[in-house]
């Protein structure tokens, strides 16, 4: 008999980091610091025992899809709040509250002389709670309330030190951004609602192939428009801002102005993944449009290989893994193209294990330099922080898909699927995959080497232009030797190590190929036959690892590593002599595809401009100068002349009694009068 699923049980996973939220946000000050770490962390704990228990359940074959409270119905649209959990979801639920649950540990260390000590754990909390409610909802109006409300937590939290004029800017850039995305996102929605009549994911699922049927005419370039494909694109959108896809993606690198602990919770486990989530969610629909398909590919390709090619320049640590992220997740977006949703999923587990512990490792490694972030002033850090060292190894080689390592089985599990997909924009997208491993692992390798191999930089005199600025506090470029970080630092590092190396080996047989999702993920099998190839070729995750060591993409990779070894230790005069010869490119590359002026020198004016005349020509000159004030000036005028005619004279009453009576009886008498004359 297999398990169940109680409906208490499951409101409590979102339940209990916002109760801690409420309690260190509300009142902090009653229950100090200690009381502030010490709720979050309980509360966040308590959703990661009750999502490894509900993880349990799904294995043993519990499902659960029910409506917990209605809200309110309008005719026949219900709008409720309710729990679909399955396979896709119960994973999200223990990769979400793991890594929040490591994240608030090591903030006990990071923030431990921070003012708003309890102000970034509700932070934190309330970020988790609201990506609890996005990936159990089981309709488009809660998912769209936990998609507002990470977007909302993420500006607060980009933008924590808010003394900081460019903190303030990289949250509004992000709150914009997304922005743009959600507008595109709530159009999808709006146009399921408008056609499917309902906000259930089931019920919406089980009107697609009639919605598939349903076009309209294209005003502009002739044609039609297929409406499944226009919706699709429409909720694409909303991951493109969410999930920082090109070009929506400016926003995410700028995020690096909040504090290090935010950056891996939005990078790893929460914001950045809701986009992902929600088109894997969206399969039953996103499967009947080739054309949808095609354009989530080849957007994922462009923003993985191009924004790989940023990773190489940045000298910010923070930085480097950011553009790192922007990278993977094109390539979690080109196997949702490719119709591999579980693949994509898959990477989107491991990804976040050693994602969120390459962050966390650069935390610890800013708190070892005293908050300097440039790598250029570090170097031979790893006799100083061993612990660090080894984790942020382990963390580069699962990035850049070593075989055995948790990376390598998404990875690779990608770069199969796009190949084997017959969609429009495979060929680019494969080539884009599959030079993005070399590109991963030069960039990642000159982090690594620059930072914990060669010279110990930090004795020196610092390069000129150093941004220091960035984190708690500036660097004052004294000689400080680093030190290894706080346990409550390293505890979590060490924790998310396991997974990033064990966890793809046991779990890649069951996710890809195991019916793990089961329900929860559709794929036309005929049409997109990429997971089908996947499974011919599949044959253990140990025979995996072996037929790795001959594969392209391993020997790519190990030339990315070689390559950065010769430049960045053995030989570091080399990339100087390229920069100096690169001239265009590197000044592309530097000012990040002049993407940002573009935004800020174009599109920002022409926003600007439509607003000024919307502004001055619809609101004063039409709203207010005619219809508001012209009317006002109407009824004025009109009672200025009724004043005039009330003169209060009898004799000026009757002469226009008189008058019009004349008026009246010549108007009725006219036609008579007239017929008689022609006569």
């Amino acid at each position: 008999m297999s398990a169940t699923l109680s409906p208490n049980l499951l409101l409590a996973v979102p339940l209990a980091p916002l109760v801690g939220a409420i309690a260190a946000g509300l009142f902090g000050r009653f229950v100090g610091r200690r009381g502030a770490h010490w709720i979050t962390c309980i509360g966040v704990a308590v959703s990661l025992a009750i999502s490894v228990q509900t993880l349990l359940a799904v294995l043993d074959g519990a499902r659960f899809n029910a409506t917990i409270y209605e809200w309110m119905q309008l005719g026949g649209l219900k709008m409720e709040i309710g729990f679909l959990v399955d396979g896709l979801t119960a994973m999200m639920m223990c990769v979400v509250s793991f890594v929040s649950l490591m994240v608030h540990i090591y903030t006990i260390g990071y923030m431990e002389d921070d003012p708003g000590y309890q102000r970034f754990f509700a932070y934190i909390s309330l970020f988790t709670f609201s990506m609890l409610m996005l990936v159990m909802s089981n309709n488009f109006l809660q998912l769209f309330f936990g998609w507002e409300a990470v977007g909302l937590v993420s500006y607060l939290l980009i933008g924590f030190w808010f003394t900081r004029p460019t903190a303030v800017f990289a949250n509004m850039k992000a709150f914009i951004v997304n922005r743009v995305g959600d507008f595109g996102f709530i159009l999808g929605i709006g146009l399921i609602v408008a056609y499917a009549n309902t906000l259930n994911y089931g019920e919406a699922f089980a009107q697609g192939p009639a919605l598939a049927r349903l076009a309209f005419p294209l005003p502009l370039f002739g044609g039609q428009w297929m409406l499944i494909t226009v919706t699709c694109i429409c909720l694409f959108v909303g991951a493109m801002g969410k999930s920082a896809q090109f070009p929506l993606h400016v926003w995410l690198p700028d995020s690096m102005e909040g504090p290090t602990p935010i950056s891996a919770l939005i990078h790893a486990a929460t914001m950045v993944t809701a986009g992902i989530f929600m088109v894997a969610r969206m399969s039953p629909l996103f499967e009947l449009s080739d054309t949808a398909l095609s354009f989530v590919m080849v957007i994922g390709a462009i923003t993985a290989l191009f924004m790989g090619f940023l990773g190489i320049i940045q000298n910010d640590i923070k930085r480097v893994v950011a553009y790192s992220t922007l990278s993977q997740l094109g390539y979690m977006t080109v196997a949702l193209g490719a119709s591999a949703y579980s693949v994509a999923v898959f990477h989107l587990m491991t990804h976040a294990f050693f994602k969120a512990l390459l962050f966390l490792a650069a935390g610890s490694v800013i708190i070892g330099m005293h908050h300097d972030q440039d790598i250029r002033n570090m170097g031979g850090l790893r006799k100083y922080m061993p612990i660090t060292w080894l984790t942020a190894l382990i963390g580069s080689l699962a990035l850049i898909g070593t075989p055995f390592f948790s990376g390598f089985y998404s990875k690779d599990s990608i770069i199969e699927a796009v190949h084997a997909s017959p969609l429009w924009g495979s060929g680019f997208a494969y080539f884009a995959v599959a030079a993005g491993v070399f590109v991963t692992a030069l960039y990642t390798f000159r982090m690594y080497f620059l930072v914990f191999h060669g010279k110990e930089r930090f004795r020196h005199k610092p390069f000129p232009g150093v941004d220091d600025h960035h984190d708690n506090h500036n660097a004052d470029h004294e000689v400080h030797v680093p030190h290894e970080s706080r346990w409550v630092v390293t505890l979590p590092l060490i924790a998310l190590a396991i997974p990033s190396v064990v966890i793809g080996y046991f779990t890649i047989a069951p996710m890809l190929f195991g019916g793990f999702f089961n329900g929860a993920i559709v794929v036309d099998a005929e049409r997109h036959p990429a997971m089908e190839e996947l499974a011919k070729s599949f044959h253990g995750a140990a025979a995996m690892g072996v037929h790795a060591l001959s594969s392209v993409p391993f020997w790519l990779a190990l030339a990315g590593v070689v390559i950065a070894y010769v430049f960045y230790v053995v030989q570091p005069a080399i990339p100087a002599a390229i920069k100096a010869r690169s001239g265009f490119i590197y000044r592309l590359l530097e000012n990040k595809y002049y993407l940002d002026w573009f935004n800020e020198n174009v599109l920002a004016r022409l926003a600007r401009g439509l607003g000024t005349g919307l502004w001055k020509g619809g609101d004063e000159g039409l709203i207010d100068g005619v219809l508001i004030d012209g009317s006002a000036s109407a009824v004025g005028g009109l009672a200025a002349i009724g004043r005039r005619l009330q003169s209060g004279y009898l004799y000026f009453y009757a002469l226009v009694m008189i008058v019009g009576v004349v008026g009246l009886m010549t108007w009725q008498l006219w036609p008579f009068l007239t017929t008689s004359v022609g006569r």
